[in-house]
């Protein structure tokens, strides 16, 4: 049977395969894990907003990475959660590109906004006396207007690309919807959608990385020849926090691409690292930086004192 984004018929995610016993607690737990990945991506936010010492640069930046990690997260848990209740695993075709959108809007996000943080270190830490000019208040919403708008262009036209076709399967492939388990209910030639694709990888995985590589090995240069010791270890604390983001977000979303263009490849681990891609960046993300920049977790402790005096911290 073929269908179209214009018509209501339903598609069918990857099962769950939850037994009876445990629909109860796989409920619970999904709910507790998007309630908590909310809560830590809001109070890094609100802490950023109201502490004005915090109106710096490396903090404006890192302000819309919760943002990113929360539309991520919206996008895939309240659905789970949803067909957990009614047992099953129907999503319409609309509501299928929209979470598709959502999701590939998330992780494009963050990529682009980890490459700027990691500018901002390059910046701060090997041409500190051009640090206020280059990042001036002026330059900086360049650099944010930039992101989102080379965000949504790349991602609204492959979600439109996608949403032309005629479907003719039924069955998404993976625990939520994306491009490429999207091409795949597709029976008609999608040469151009995989040329766009692979074009996208390779600019949007392909260029955060190469600039990673640059700025931290220029980083590490500068500070092998420090002999600030103190200047030197905040700076490799600072860089080694963003590395560790930056490395689990661009390994699982790597291996989880290649694995949808691998017929061999075990689809019950594509769909792992696919899931992980939606729950440990949100969720280690707020953490991590939180716990290792020494400035925000300060400012984190002093709103929370200030706004829950009673809790013990």
């Amino acid at each position: 049977m073929y269908t179209n984004g214009s018509t209501r018929e339903l598609l069918t995610l990857a099962p769950l395969d939850l037994s009876a016993t445990d629909i109860y607690p796989a409920f619970v737990f999904g709910t507790l894990t998007y309630l908590i990945i909310v809560f830590c991506n809001l109070l890094v936010l609100t802490t950023i907003a109201v502490s004005k010492k915090l109106h710096k640069p490396m903090f404006i930046l890192l302000f819309n990475l919760p943002i990113s990690d929360m539309m991520g997260a919206t996008a895939f848990f309240p659905q789970l959660l949803f067909s957990i209740v009614r047992q099953d695993r129907l999503i319409s075709h609309p509501a299928c590109i929209t979470q598709a959108f959502l999701i590939h809007f998330y992780g494009t996000g963050n990529m682009l906004i980890l490459t700027a943080m990691a500018y901002d270190r390059y910046i701060a830490i090997c041409c500190p006396l051009r640090y206020n000019a280059i990042m001036s208040p002026h330059n900086l919403i360049r650099i944010i207007i930039l992101i989102w708008f080379i965000n949504f262009s790349v991602i609204f036209t492959l979600c439109v690309m996608v949403a032309r076709f005629k479907v003719c399967r039924m069955n998404i492939v993976d625990l939520y919807c994306n491009n490429p388990s999207l091409l795949k209910l597709v029976c008609e030639d999608t040469r151009v959608n995989n040329y766009y694709g692979i074009a996208t990888i390779f600019v949007i995985m392909g260029g955060p990385l190469l600039v990673i590589i640059y700025t931290y090995a220029q980083i590490l240069r500068t500070c092998v020849m420090t002999n600030h010791t103190d200047a030197r270890r905040k700076a490799l604390q600072t860089c080694g926090t963003h590395l560790v983001v930056f490395l689990i977000l661009q390994i699982n979303t790597t291996f989880t691409l290649i694995a949808h263009r691998i017929e061999s490849a075990s689809p019950y681990i594509r769909r792992i690292l696919g899931v992980s891609i939606l729950i440990f960046p949100p969720f280690l993300d707020p953490i991590i930086y939180g716990l290792k920049t020494t400035e925000l977790k300060q400012n984190m402790l002093m709103f929370l004192k200030k706004n829950f005096g009673s809790t013990k911290l």
